[in-house]
Order: structure tokens, then sequence, then C-alpha cells
């Protein structure tokens, strides 16, 4: 593509920063200054023509005036009309209240908004939802599985789409589409609340031991409630068409629009804002579920939480958050394509990109004709692929924990499934937030190349790797489990939760509500043989048990008094939880320090007219690679550990009730060192391949890959001309 006589097509010529002074030389300087390396050192370096291979040292050469009929505000105007710098409104409609915000800041305001917005949605009240549309809806696990994942499959399917034509393209207006598809997701999700009409309270379910009056016969049916699962997954593939853009044109847009010692700050706040948002989400979810289903249409009954019929208002986070996002895309759409300041900030940068055979973008072009081309041309860059692998592994681990950290403490530290949800978030969310920030501020205040904004990602994942040791040693043992690892007070048969205490009970292996007594624990109080309750005391208290060892019956007068067991499970006696979380909180804080240096170090290796497109091959492989295999390989690992198995009236196996806690910690130490592993080597081989340019050059981004030649100034030039 490049040589002296030119380039091929026109249309691939970046903008460029010196324009007013390419205009104003004759056509030969011009062709000279096409293969100088450092345009500040253009005039005191001219090169021959004929071997421009042989650059030989001259006198600093007088420029040219510029032609007398064309002036110096033509000139600026064709710079920003290359540009599109310009004020922030709307066609001819720039209020001067909005210019304040027509900066870098501003812009990030605005991102950090919709990120946030986006994690609540997504990764937030989704999460929350799933378990209360499960029993609205009448579906199985496996079909909100395909809820979860039909976000990631969208934005597979687009991000490479998307970030290719949207480099050329005006990345707020992108954003400002985001903005509008992450809202619309959020409405159709909500939408099944509406049509399905009101929820109906099934009858009461006994959970004592009652002769015959819990058994069930094998049957199944289907119910059209769960033809909604095609909604949902519509309001998903939206939500994944608008999540698309944020992460990958919203990236390049702040690394364009600032200095290169600044990206990775600015990059690190946007990043940790999507992490906030998840946070939220959980909180804004959790109050909300805590109102009746069907508040909106006047509804309510007695039934009050503790009653498992009970169903919480699940939608009204996903109306709030369509309200917010639209409420965004008036913001984004009145920003220029480049905020102003952009060409000089850009004219000021260096290019770091990786040298190889296959740096050229000869066919990084605008049309569908040229994605192949562009598309191969990042394949073949080495440092790239090392790095999209890398954050691959680390994306398959930071997801896979995400999903079952709160299962992992509620099993080993015996706490309930709330508690254990609320620390695993405790942990998981501010280190992710802070590790974000920090990896970002010390790229940043220490101004890193390229090369060693990759060393430090790689020192980060080693401290992260030796620490993932913890799992070993910050374990638990199982607590006595009647049937499971203790026998009901000598009778009956290990591995089987009926015995003779409990046979005229008819209990149901697929109702878990574990009760304590004696120190053992029971796996629902009709198991543990408990007759009575007392439901209005805090937790729910059981008596006249016939599995629990007593010496006096109790009677209905003397209720109040005692009881022989509780609701819950049996406190542990394990003393391990303050220093896990402690050591995994470290660890959370040095993976995710590794995130934005990682990002930035993939905007550096890549030529500059691809970043987007890198960022769209990198978030496809992450998720392919990553978070979408990633819950999966740690459930069917975690599945491995388990002892104990929901089992229904059909044989059906379905969930897992006591998992064995030394084994699930070998195991997710086993997942843990690999993927740290894979993504270090990764890493490091990518800091043995990367080739910076010659430190003798000093390469703009707007000259990367490309020649001005005469043909090309001379048409702008003789266009000025024309219109002065």
């Amino acid at each position: 593509m490049k040589s002296a006589k030119g380039i091929e097509n026109l249309a691939f010529v970046p903008s460029s920063p010196d324009i007013l002074r390419r205009l104003s030389a004759s056509p030969s300087e011009i062709e000279i200054s096409a293969f100088s390396s450092d345009p500040q050192k253009e005039n005191s370096q001219p090169q021959e023509l004929q071997k421009p291979q042989e650059p030989q040292k001259s006198p600093e050469p007088s420029l040219p005036s510029a032609p007398p009929n064309v002036s110096e505000e033509q000139l600026r105007s064709l710079s920003l009309s290359e540009f599109e710098e310009g004020p922030c409104g709307w066609r001819n409609f720039h209020p001067e209240c909005l210019q304040r915000f027509n900066t870098p800041r501003g812009f990030l305001l605005c991102y950090c908004l919709l990120a946030v917005t986006q994690g609540i949605v997504v990764n937030g009240l989704v999460n929350i939802s799933i378990s209360t549309i499960e029993k609205r809806y009448e579906m199985k696990s496996s079909l909100t599985g395909l809820i979860s994942s039909s976000y990631d499959i969208s934005f597979c399917l687009l991000s490479l789409f998307v970030s290719f034509f949207g480099e050329r393209g005006h990345k707020p207006r992108w954003l400002a589409f985001a903005a509008f598809m992450i809202g619309l997701g959020a409405l159709v999700f909500s939408l099944p609340q509406f049509f399905s009409g009101k929820y109906k309270l099934g009858s009461l379910f006994k959970d004592t031991c009652v002769t015959a009056s819990n058994s069930t016969s094998c049957t199944s049916s289907t119910s059209s409630l769960s033809n909604y699962l095609y909604v949902f997954i519509l309001g998903q593939l939206l939500l994944g068409a608008g999540g698309t853009p944020l992460y990958t044109l919203g990236t390049a847009f702040l690394d364009d629009s600032v200095p290169t010692h600044k990206s990775s700050l600015y990059i690190g706040t946007g990043y940790a804002m999507s992490i906030l948002g998840p946070a939220i989400g959980y909180v804004l979810g959790g109050q909300l579920l805590t109102m009746y289903i069907d508040v909106a249409v006047g509804e309510s009954t007695d039934v009050t939480e503790d009653d498992p019929r009970w169903l919480g208002a699940w939608w009204i986070g996903f109306l709030l958050s369509w309200i917010f996002a639209w409420s965004l895309i008036i913001p984004f759409s009145c920003f220029p394509k480049h905020l102003p300041g952009t060409a000089e900030i850009q004219a000021g940068k260096t290019s770091q990109a990786h040298q190889s055979n296959g740096n050229a973008d000869a066919k990084f072009g605008k049309t569908i004709k040229d994605f192949p081309a562009a598309l191969k041309n990042l394949m073949k860059n080495a440092v790239f692929m090392c790095l999209v692998l890398s954050t691959s592994s680390e994306a398959l681990i930071t997801t896979g924990f995400a999903t079952f950290l709160p299962k992992f403490i509620e099993n080993q530290f015996g706490l309930t499934s709330s508690f254990a949800a609320t620390l695993g978030g405790a942990v998981l969310i501010p280190g992710a937030a802070l590790g974000q920030i920090l990896g970002g501020f010390l790229v940043s205040k220490f101004k890193m190349t390229c090369k060693n904004t990759m060393k430090f990602a790689l020192f980060t994942s080693g401290v992260a790797f030796t620490l993932s040791f913890v799992f070993i040693y910050a374990n638990c043992e199982n607590e006595p489990f009647a049937g499971v690892s203790e026998s009901y007070n000598g009778t009956g048969e290990l591995g089987s939760l009926i015995a003779p205490c409990n046979a005229n009970c008819n209990c149901l292996r697929s109702y878990y509500y574990p009760v304590c007594g004696d120190g053992v624990q029971y796996f629902s109080p009709c198991f543990a043989g408990c007759s009575n309750t007392v439901s209005h005391r805090k937790p729910k208290v059981y008596y006249n048990c016939s599995c629990i060892g007593r010496k006096t019956e109790i009677t209905s007068t003397a209720e109040t008094l005692g009881f022989e067991a509780k609701a819950g499970k049996c406190e542990t006696h394990c003393a391990n939880l303050p220093i896990f979380l402690c050591i995994f909180f470290i660890i959370i804080i040095f993976t995710f320090m590794a995130g934005t240096p990682i990002t930035v170090s993939i905007l550096r290796c890549v030529n500059h007219r691809q970043r987007s497109l890198a960022l769209g091959i990198q978030f496809m492989f992450l998720r392919l690679l990553g978070t979408i295999p990633g819950p999966i390989i740690f459930g069917f690992t975690i599945d491995s550990t388990c002892i104990l198995w929901d089992i229904n009236d059909c044989g059906i196996k379905g969930a897992c009730w006591i998992y064995d806690n030394i084994k699930m910690a070998h195991m997710l130490v086993a997942i843990s060192v690999t993927c740290k592993v894979i993504t270090m080597f990764f890493n490091g081989f990518a800091i043995l391949l990367y080739r910076p340019p010659p430190p003798a050059t000093d390469v703009s981004f707007h000259n990367e890959n490309s020649v001005v030649t005469n043909v090309l100034a001379e048409q702008d030039l003789n266009k000025v001309v024309k219109e002065g």
C-alpha cells in the first residue's frame, strides 16, 4: 500500500494535525515528509525521493508560504472538518452551559453513568431475579441459564462488526444508541409481568412430620407461562447489543481524548464503575424483592417473606433502569465526533504498536469487504493474541468465583444463603473496583510504556497466583449431618435420610429446610421427626422430634420454654472465615489490578486505527473462552464434590444439598492455579514477543502506516483554493 508514488485508496489516509503545514508546503516537500518518522523533524532532516532509505542531513530549508488566495481561517476550518471537533450541542443549537461538559471528564461522567446502569441490569437485577422468575413462570434452571447466557451470545455476535464499523463513525452517537438499546432491553425484560396476569398462591406446604400429608405422585405438566422465556431472551439480546459499543467504542473514545499517561486512569475509572453497577443492582433488587410481586395492581397478601410461596417485585428495578438509560441518550448525542483538543493530543502521542510483518493496516477500511483483511491483520499480531488469551483465562476464574463464591462460603462456613451472598458481594465488589482504579492509577502515575505495563500486569497476576493457595488452608470440615455423616441416634444407614424414626412421615427430599438439634444438622424438620412448631419465634423452632433424643415430651403449654430443633444450619466451629475473607479480598484486588493495564497494553500494541476492532476481538474471546464456559466449568467441578443430591419422586436428580467441603476447596485451588498459570504464561510470552518501534523514531499516530503524497495534498489545496 505504501510507496513513493502515493496511496492506493485515499480514503484510508488518517487525519493529521499537521495539515496546515502540509498545505503551505510545496509538493516536493510534502512528498519528502512522507518518509520522515518524526513530524517535528521533517524540516530539519529532509530525504531524497530517489533514495528514501538513505536519509541525508541538510540545513533547515525555509518553507514557502501558503498561496495568497488561501486564508489562515480556511486552512484552520479544513483541519477542524477533518477531525470534526466541535461544540457540544445539536446541529446549530450549542448552548453555552453545555460547553463546560465538552471535555474528557464530562464524557467520562456520562460513560460511568451508562456503565453503572448496564451493570445494574445485566449483572445485578437479572442475577438476583432469576430464582423469582423460575418460580413465577415455572421454568427449569436450564432454561433460566439460557436467559443468563443470551447476553454473552449477543455480545459475541455483534462485537466484531460494531467495533469495526464504529471505529470511523461518530462514537458518542454509538453510545447514545447503546443507551437506547440497554433501556429497551430492560423494558422488554419486564414486560412478562404485565401480560402474565396476577400471581396465584398455592397451598401452604407443611414442613413438619404429618403422616401421609406430603406425599406426591410423579406427574409432569407444562404451563403456558414458560413461553415467556422468549421474551426474557429477547430482552437479554437487546442488552447485549447495547453493551457492545459501551466497552469497545467507548473505551477507544476515552483513549482518543486524553494523553497517553492519563488513558489508563480514565479507563480504569470507567471499568470500576461497571463493577459498582452489580453491587447497586443487588442492593436495589434485594430491597424490591421485599415488596409483593403484584404491588402495582394493589394486590396484598398475608403471606410473609419466610413463606416459600412469597414472590417479590422483581420487575420494578428494570423499569427504573429503562428510564435512567434513556435519559442518557440526550447527553451522549450532544457530544461532537471528537472532543476539542483531540487533534493536538493525538499529535503528541507516540505509537507503541508491536512491530511485525502483519502490522500494516492496508485493508482496514470502511466497507465490509475490508473486514476479513482487518481481522486477519490483528489475528497475526502475536502480542495482541497472547494478551487476549491471558484476559480470557483470567475472566474464566473471575466469572466463576463471582457466580459460586457465595455457595462456597455458605457450605464451608455453615452460613445462610443470604448472609453468604452479602459477604461474597462485600469482598468481590469493593476489591474489584479498587483493583481497577489502583491499576489504572499506577500505570498513569509512573507513565509506563507498553512493555512495562505488561510487566506490571504479570507481577500482579503472580501475587494473586501465590495467594490462591489460601483455599487449602482456610477450609472447614463438614459438620455432623444425620443420614450423611452421622446416624439417627444409632439407627438407620449412612447415605440414607430415611430412618425408623421418620419412616412414617412421608418426607420429601425436594424440600430442603435444614434444622439443627443437639449439635446435629437434619435435612428438614420432617426428617428430624418434628411434629410441632412455634412459627412466631425467630428463628422458627420445633419440638416433639422423634429423631432427636429427648428425656421428656414437650407439651403445647410448655412450647415457649424449650425446643429440640431450630431452623437453620448448626453453628460451625471453624474460625477460618475472617482469614479467608481478608486474603481473598487481597487476591481480588491484585487480580483486577491487571485488568486496566492489559486493556491499555492491547490499545498500545495494535495499530491506532484498529483499537476498537482489537477490543471487539478481545471481548469476543473473553466471552467465548472466559465468561461463558467459566460458570459451567466451576459448576461441574463443584457438583463433582456433592455427597447428597435432590432426587424427586420421578427419580430425576436435581440440585445438590450437601458438598464435601475439603474436596471442594482443593478442586477450586486446582482451577485457580491452572488458570493463573495460563494467564501468566501468555502474559510473559507477550512480553518476550513484543517489539516496540525503534528508539530513534517517533511515530505519530496520525502518520502511522500511512504515506502523505503530493497527490492528496494537491487535491486538498485545490479544494481550498476553489472554495476561497
